[in-house]
């Protein structure tokens, strides 16, 4: 595929455009570590929101919702559409709790709420094992999909699509920071949804597909249109369906949509100006992540289903590509060498913005880990500020490194969730229950992370897996492995919860006292705390949670009206789109009521 003077004017502006923001925030970013890691705590909700948007539109994202629509139709993207759910829990509930907290990384979070040497082991291990290992495991599913867009659209050998993409993400994100990293979001974001708009609206009006009426109309497409799982086929409704909405949304850790806030989410709340700007950039980021952003994708994807309706016709058209790469989700980059000059040069500076956005944000997250949960606790205590920001760009450095070396030997995006799915089953509960629950300790999530771990390797890369659940011949039904490891880790961190004392009443009190999370789980400390003459409730204010909980079922509803809405304006179905634009509307409405008594709670 050849690129015109236009595309390669257009992707170059873009590169300068973000090294120039790296460079000008270089020298306020490295004044200390906070300004490094949280901007000095002083980002407005609107930019926030905007960089959690563009963090999670990675390259890996569309050519993950292709897989799934090419493999189980729109309606497999209930598989990260349930997590809405947590999204918003974390929006109503959790945002200004960890704004409350005012932790440098939300893993240090561990140390206020529990005590002692698991405290302190939990937040070592968790800054190793999420910081290195499962931030370069998402990155390099995000370098993964970089490589297949390179190969397909120019040509690229994997080592030569790393080196180049992976090159001025690690400079930028070494010299400019958090803050860079935000600047650069705010671009990236508009770039990435002018070229995810503009190529699903050239591709579906190409004459191979023939407009939105031909491609509804397309054998290939009519039984990948529904937004709704098959009622009738049982396995397809409760894995695409039941098991998310009912199961997975509470249950599961996962970068981006962790029950109860964490990771590269949570440190953009802590990096809020106040409590309402954190739940503002939250609810901004649900809104478009999964209202408006989906079906551009969406839409590419039902369309490669005309052009390249089988793998076999992916590999004839490309055959370059070597086998170990070959899957469905190639189709997105494939329809993209279909576009016209200058549309092709947007298009491709906005997925190497995605892919910038994503990088550079795990990249400025594991670091930070890796800064104050490691080597400021493990190694140097006493390090200056100077020293701290020195080690946080070698971490971005070598995180970049071993995700690309990773990402050479890795061959699909949608292996790679389901894998990350299973490996956080079963310990969402916990970071659900651990604001709101006093015997909660540092033994019950040592515990499910290692059950959880432990189960998962077991029954994904041994026979006992293929025993218990192969398809035809297990035990259980296979769509029973992913409830299987919540309900056993569950019981186990359960378990180990009640063998284990509590932690101190010391801990606790200082906890509550700080936080006010409320609730009946609290009420054996503070009783405890009152017969000893300590005052740690703050009588004035309320308990937002009740108020927290009904926004995140209007949230949910007004979300999920918009989304489908939109969905079936475009299908042409105008009485359910009308009927379901009503709804958003009414919705939004009492959203906006029930908002400003939260905002009260707050004050």
């Amino acid at each position: 595929m050849n690129l015109s003077t236009l595309d390669y004017s257009l992707i170059i502006g873009f590169f300068s455009i973000v090294l120039l923001i790296g460079v000008i925030v270089s020298k306020k970013s490295g004044k200390d570590s906070s300004e490094f890691f949280l901007s000095g705590r002083t980002m407005p909700w609107w930019l926030l929101g905007l960089s959690m948007v563009a963090t999670t539109f990675s390259t890996d994202t569309p050519n993950l919702v292709t897989d799934i629509v090419r493999t189980n139709g729109v309606s497999g993207n209930w598989v990260w559409w349930a997590f809405l759910i947590t999204g918003l829990l974390t929006v109503f509930v959790y945002a200004k709790l960890w704004r409350k907290s005012n932790v440098n990384t939300d893993l240090e979070f561990y140390e206020m709420r529990y005590g002692g040497a698991p405290a302190s082991f939990l937040r070592k291990f968790r800054a190793v094992y999420l910081g290195v290992i499962f931030n370069v495991i998402t990155m390099s599913a995000v370098t993964l999909a970089a490589i297949k867009i390179g190969g397909i659209m120019l040509g690229l050998e994997p080592w030569q699509t790393v080196i180049s993409a992976g090159l001025i993400t690690v400079v930028f994100s070494a010299l400019g920071g958090f803050k860079g990293v935000v600047y650069t979001d705010f671009l990236l974001f508009f770039v990435a949804m002018a070229g995810a708009i503009g190529a699903a609206y050239f591709l579906v009006n190409m004459p191979e597909v023939g407009g939105i009426k031909a491609l509804m109309a397309n054998e290939n497409v009519t039984d990948k249109l529904s937004i709704l799982p098959d009622f009738s086929n049982k396995k397809a409704l409760i894995t695409l369906f039941i098991i998310p909405l009912a199961v997975q949304w509470w249950s599961s850790w996962y970068p981006g949509a962790e029950p109860g806030g964490g990771g590269y989410i949570a440190q953009r709340m802590l990096a809020a100006k106040d409590e309402n700007h954190a739940i503002g950039a939250t609810f901004f980021f649900n809104i478009m992540h999964y209202a408006l952003r989906p079906w551009p994708w969406i839409l590419v994807a039902l369309a490669s289903l005309v052009v390249f309706p089988d793998i076999a016709s992916i590999q004839e058209a490309f055959p370059n590509i070597t086998e170990d790469k070959l899957g469905h989700d190639l189709a997105y980059s494939a329809m993209l060498t279909k576009l016209p000059s200058g549309l092709l040069g947007l298009v491709l500076a906005s997925l190497i913005a995605a892919y910038m956005s994503t990088i550079s944000t795990q990249l400025n997250w594991g670091s930070s880990y890796i800064v104050f949960d490691f080597y400021k606790q493990q190694i140097n205590p006493n390090a200056s500020e100077k020293r701290l920001v020195a080690v946080g760009r070698i971490a971005t450095v070598v995180l970049m490194l071993f995700s690309a070396g990773l990402a050479l030997v890795l061959q699909n995006a949608l292996q790679l969730f389901d894998v990350l799915l299973t490996f956080g089953a079963g310990t969402g509960l916990i970071f659900i229950l651990r604001w709101f629950w006093w015997r909660i300790n540092a033994w019950s999530e040592i515990t499910a992370m290692f059950a959880s771990g432990l189960i998962s390797i077991i029954l994904k890369f041994t026979p006992i897996g293929d025993f218990f659940f192969a398809t035809e011949t297990g035990v259980f039904p296979d769509w029973m492995e992913y409830p299987f490891v919540v309900i056993i880790t569950t019981l186990i961190w359960l378990a180990a919860t009640f063998i284990t004392q509590p932690e101190s009443s010391e801990v606790l009190q200082n906890f509550y006292k700080k936080i006010q999370p409320g609730g009946p789980g609290w009420n054996t400390v503070i009783t405890n705390a009152e017969k000893n003459n300590i005052f740690i409730k703050n009588k004035e204010e309320k308990w937002s949670v009740p108020n927290g909980i009904y926004a995140m079922v209007v949230g949910c509803v007004l979300i999920y009206s918009c989304m489908f809405a939109t969905g079936y304006w475009i299908y042409g179905k105008t009485t359910l789109a009308l009927t379901l634009t009503v709804v958003a509307i009414v919705s939004a409405l009492a959203l906006i009521k029930i908002w400003k008594a939260l905002k009260e709670d707050i004050l």
